[in-house]
């Protein structure tokens, strides 16, 4: 019997898939929905899901299941004890945004610093061309070079974000893990890298140790004009703490690429306000066209694997 392959959420990963290898089915959803997961891999041998949640529940409804192949990084919508408990193998995607991810918190960082919402406004609004003078002068800039970028998360993204911003003159700090007892050697006590940044950004996984590790009381830490960049994980930042210290100044500024709910079709705090500090894109800092082919390529690379008995990239 060939091995039945379902892809759940074909339409995450609009472009073309290279040719497996090995003689298989396929079957693949544009979307699947919570309901029909289990129905749709009653016979899979192998599952690729993007965002689409297996549950234990799930897992446990689908007897042929040797396999699932996370078409991202991030695989905390997949119950991986269920998986380890039934032998099934459980792979993700690495080191595919390299380029991508930090360009995009990069664009992030330099309209927030350089406050390019704001003058763009001003001068629609008609500001600039009432000026006395040659310019118009509203809202402080400030130059990311001489500028100090505290990371959390020192994996390949967040050294790739660290080449970006030496690059660009900027000094670059690594914050240690929040409540560590110790500091280690390269790195700075998680209170005091939020403390130093003009800019922090977060390239970490969201697990149960990292939700809302940015909170009010870590928000109080930081600089009054300081910004804050999420390109990693929504569950990362208390969106109400956000939302409460851009509106009341204690932050100079937000940019995310994510938020706690994706997509947010029920609404979103974040997103009922329009402020000249705070930008807000639909997760797609990895959806350029060179970095999702990359991923694309990786993912079928990784189901040839398994399918001879090679499997990589495995996390249980």
């Amino acid at each position: 019997m060939l091995p039945r392959i379902v892809f759940l959420d074909r339409d995450s990963l609009p472009l073309t898939l290279l040719p497996l290898k090995a003689p298989h089915q396929w079957q693949e959803y544009a979307n699947t929905s919570a309901d029909e997961v289990a129905e749709r891999l009653i016979n899979a041998d192998i599952a690729i899901s993007n965002k689409v949640p297996l549950s234990a529940a799930t897992i446990a409804a689908c007897p042929n299941l040797k396999l699932i192949a996370v078409a991202a990084t991030g695989y905390n919508q997949i119950d991986l004890a269920a998986c380890k408990a039934r032998g099934i193998r459980v792979c993700n995607i690495r080191d595919y945004a390299l380029a991508g991810v930090p360009e995009h918190a990069l664009m992030l960082m330099l309209a927030l610093r350089r406050q390019l919402l704001a003058y763009r406004a001003d001068v629609e609004a008609g500001q600039w061309q009432q000026a006395k003078s040659f310019c118009h002068f509203a809202v402080p800039i400030h130059d990311l070079a001489g500028s100090t970028l505290t990371l959390i998360g020192s994996g390949a993204l967040g050294q790739a974000m660290a080449g970006l911003a030496r690059a660009l003159g900027m000094n670059v700090l690594f914050a240690e893990r929040k409540h560590a007892e110790t500091v280690r050697q390269g790195y700075v006590d998680f209170n005091e890298a939020l403390s130093r940044a003009d800019v922090l950004s977060l390239h970490c996984p969201l697990n149960e140790q990292t939700r809302n590790l940015i909170g009010a009381a870590e928000l109080a830490l930081m600089k009054k004009d300081a910004v804050l960049i999420n390109t990693a994980r929504g569950g990362l930042v208390d969106e109400v703490a956000l939302l409460h210290a851009l509106q009341t100044g204690q932050l100079g500024g937000a940019g995310l690429d994510v938020l706690i709910t994706e997509p947010p079709k029920d609404g979103n705090a974040l997103l009922d306000v329009s402020l000249p500090n705070l930008i807000i894109t639909p997760h797609i800092a990895w959806a350029g066209q060179f970095t999702m082919q990359q991923l694309a390529d990786q993912l079928i690379h990784n189901i040839d694997a398994f399918l001879v008995g090679s499997p990589r990239n495995v996390l249980i």
